[in-house]
């Protein structure tokens, strides 16, 4: 019988090795980071061999063994990924399976889908919550719309750029004097404040409070207020009047113009995102029309939303 290297280890040793760090690792494919750790000793221990060197300034980075091991590991799992779109294709499924994260299904696409499946009646649509490229494969998705850093979000011919989206504070329209942005940023002081994320992480400058206020002249330090998990549920909040979110342009735009939402501050304090969406799909399914179709669609709402801005 043979002796296989346990799958898990394998995977979470490539995403480890790749984002160079065990917190990042765990986050893609939704772990601990203990859990992720534990994989990564199961597999040293079944190699026999250490697979990174102590955390440097830089993260992580892969030993001798570690390094050889990831040019054969990158290969494997392309091959492997490739092997599951050839027999999906070759099955042609009846819908596509489309994964995407929760907000931005919430608060824009499926408001528009039923436009895309009116118009053609011939392509079923599923959508899967995916935040990550690792729950999409776990999904089994057939195109994978992510939100990634700029730096990785270029077009090819397996991935167009979507929406290239800005940052500012949102709130119910209620809240603020006659429904209308401050008229000075100094203002916002006095306002309840909706943290998106854990306390300490750092998801780029324009979603840390602390960061704007530092920016606007209110002091270093941004005031405790509520604290939730995703952007889906800081809007959610904002809309019930709960306080002041940050919000990204693409998903509070039918928000703010049907007044769920109303802008806080004048738009030149709006900051850029350091991430983009952009929508992927296996190179296997590139001659498919059905993909073809989605995904041209998908850019041509996403040019004209941002030609509207």
């Amino acid at each position: 019988m043979r002796s296989l290297p346990p799958f898990d280890g394998l995977v979470a040793f490539e995403s480890t090795a790749r984002h160079r760090s065990m917190t990042l690792a765990a986050t893609e494919l939704g772990l601990t980071q203990s859990a992720v750790s534990h994989r990564l000793r199961k597999l040293e221990a079944f190699l026999g061999a250490k697979l990174f060197n102590h955390r440097s300034g830089t993260g992580l980075s892969p030993t001798v063994a570690g390094a050889s091991l990831l040019t054969e590991i990158v290969g494997l799992l392309d091959d492997m990924a490739m092997l599951r779109a050839r027999y999906r294709a070759a099955a042609q499924p009846a819908v596509l399976k489309v994964g995407v994260g929760a907000a931005l299904s919430h608060y824009w696409l499926v408001r528009r889908l039923p436009g895309f499946l009116s118009g053609h009646r011939d392509v079923g649509i599923e959508l899967v919550v995916a935040e990550s490229e690792a729950q999409a494969r776990a999904a089994d998705v057939d195109i994978q719309v992510l939100w990634l850093p700029k730096t990785a979000a270029r077009s090819t011919s397996t991935q167009r750029l979507l929406f290239k989206e800005r940052v500012f504070p949102v709130a119910m329209p209620r809240l603020l004097p006659r429904a209308r942005p401050l008229r000075t940023v100094h203002q916002l002081a006095s306002y309840p404040i909706i943290h998106k994320g854990r306390a300490g992480r750092d998801d780029g400058a324009e979603w840390s409070w602390s960061a704007w206020f530092a920016r606007l002249g209110l002091g270093a330090q941004a005031p405790d207020g509520m604290r939730v998990d995703t952007i889906s549920l800081a809007l959610a909040a904002a809309i019930e009047g709960a306080g002041i979110a940050l919000g990204r342009s693409l998903l509070v735009h039918d928000a703010l113009a049907e007044r769920r939402l109303t802008r806080v501050l004048s738009a030149e304090w709006d900051m850029p995102s350091s991430k983009v969406h952009v929508v992927r799909w296996p190179a296997i399914l590139s001659s498919d029309a059905r993909v073809r179709l989605f995904t041209g669609w998908l850019a041509s709402e996403a040019a004209r939303l941002s030609d509207a801005e």
